[in-house]
């Protein structure tokens, strides 16, 4: 009995990722926009990267932080939505618990890092519409590594004991995820122990950070709007309130689903399982695709150099 627990414990069989609970008629076709979506991010994440990269003129802080931001939807969008489809057009995947604890990480990290680097691109606009004079003196190279290893750190620091809380979980009933993925309070649902400490940190957790974050990027936009309507002309108004544009819209369809989806988790009982399951694969999968979308859209810079690259070159 004891070597059982042992083994349970310490070297779970593989889990069965079921896909959609109720929908199962429809997987196949559910996963062909997926797939679009999928493949839209890889593209235009890349293809973003590319475009930072090769040019000089985006050389500057807000593009090294969007560059940061395709990097991190790109880890986000391979970790889940290709095991996505694949349960989709094949049906039921197994996953080892190494690889399932493994997805769990790289899932949450991104999440945690995504709004780490909002919060940064809020202080960025809020250096450059408030103090534009100095902008170049205040995020200096330094400054910009110095918060980049904040962000990193931070996010690993409240995402890594998620590993061990459900290490130590025993697993003794069938390990079937009712998912597309594994996620922290999935995976400990199945355990055959108590499990309140996973349940009470995956919940605080996430919605102290997103709370904390999404204070600081508002008082951000109140000082920023503050000064922004403090400008003599109307001109230089619209032009301040444009560079935040593509930031905000950003912001928006990162923080939604996912406050819906953490608080649907925790308080929802009374909505359909497969309603909780397809909101939290819409939240892996769309911002990644949409993000770079929104600021080749938006911004300029990048908008000129995406013409320049892929519409004018091939005319030449």
């Amino acid at each position: 009995m004891m070597a059982t627990f042992n083994l349970s414990s310490f070297n779970s069989g593989p889990f069965i990722l079921l896909g959609i609970p109720g929908l199962e008629q429809f997987h196949i076709w559910i996963g062909i926009p997926f797939f679009i979506i999928h493949l839209v991010a890889l593209v235009s994440n890349s293809a973003l990267l590319y475009l930072i990269y090769m040019e000089r003129r985006l050389h500057e802080p807000m593009f090294f932080f969007l560059s940061i931001l395709a990097a991190t939807d790109l880890i986000l969008s391979n970790t889940c939505v290709p095991k996505t489809f694949s349960i989709f057009w094949i049906g039921p995947q197994e996953i080892t618990f190494p690889g399932c604890l493994t997805q769990m990480f790289f899932l949450h990290y991104s999440f945690a890092m995504d709004s780490a680097i909002l919060l940064a691109m809020a202080f960025d606009r809020y250096v450059a519409i408030c103090f534009p004079l100095r902008y170049t003196t205040i995020l200096t190279r330094q400054i910009i590594t110095k918060i980049v290893i904040g962000i990193v750190s931070r996010s690993f620091c409240i995402i890594f004991p998620c590993v061990f809380l459900l290490k130590r979980l025993p697993f003794c009933q069938t390990l079937i995820i009712p998912h597309t993925y594994c996620e922290h309070i999935g995976v400990a649902q199945l355990a055959c122990a108590d499990i309140s400490i996973n349940i009470w940190y995956g919940f605080a957790v996430p919605i102290v950070t997103v709370t904390s974050d999404l204070i600081l990027i508002g008082i951000s936009y109140a000082l920023i709007l503050h000064t922004i309507f403090n400008l003599p002309s109307q001109d230089a108004r619209w032009k301040a309130l444009n560079t935040c544009g593509s930031h905000v819209c950003v912001i928006l369809i990162f923080y939604t689903p996912a406050m819906f989806s953490v608080l649907t988790h925790r308080f929802g009982h009374n909505i359909p399982h497969s309603f909780h399951i397809l909101i939290a694969n819409l939240y892996v999968a769309i911002p990644p695709a949409l993000n770079p979308i929104i600021y080749g859209v938006k911004t300029k810079d990048i908008r000129e150099k995406i013409i320049l690259l892929f519409f004018l070159r091939g005319t030449k």
